[in-house]
């Protein structure tokens, strides 16, 4: 079986682990995130999930051009601003990780 990988998109997965109690406010947030990331011309996807069984387990799933213009989406203010301090205010624990979409 042979794969092909597209090597210009990037798809970055964001899992945050809200503190107990404050779901809410970091939707919230995360909500307001994704409207200024969806204005952005590199965003090809900008997605949020939570987890039905675990209300504090939230998941972005993001697909950007290629890492150039990641890169420029995190040197945003609004997302500085957010991870300022290296974890934002409602987040318990958080993971980012980077990932290239292999198409079949």
């Amino acid at each position: 079986m042979k794969f092909r990988k597209n090597e210009t998109q990037l798809v970055c997965i964001a899992k945050f682990y809200a503190v107990e109690g404050k779901e809410e406010q970091l939707l919230e947030k995360l909500h307001a995130l994704s409207e200024q990331s969806h204005l952005e011309g590199a965003c090809l996807r900008y997605e949020l999930n939570q987890n039905v069984k675990d209300p504090r387990d939230i998941t972005y799933i993001e697909k950007w051009y290629d890492q150039v213009t990641f890169d420029a989406h995190c040197a945003k203010p609004y997302i500085v601003e957010f991870f300022n301090g290296g974890k934002p205010e409602f987040v318990e624990k958080f993971d980012v990780s980077l990932h290239k979409e292999i198409l079949r």
